[in-house]
């Protein structure tokens, strides 16, 4: 594992299979991310990058962009 890598978490409003589909083509295409998943089920709607290099700022620019609101949860 490379010592860039890491899970980044999100509080995010991507509540359904449908939103994230609108977000899947932004986060896919991104530089540096080895997967993503967003817990639905989770009352925070919790968005987990798992990260080679691209940073929270970059993941959050990435989902405002596709139109959703995201919030960083510190571990």
């Amino acid at each position: 594992m490379n010592t860039n890598d890491k899970t980044l978490k999100f509080k995010t409003n991507i509540n359904c299979s449908g939103c994230v589909a609108q977000v899947s083509q932004s986060l896919n295409e991104a530089e540096g991310i080895c997967h993503w998943d967003v817990d639905i089920k989770n009352p925070d709607k919790v968005l987990s990058v798992h990260s080679e290099g691209i940073t929270a700022e970059e993941v959050i620019q990435k989902v405002q962009d596709a139109g959703f609101k995201i919030s960083p949860i510190n571990n």
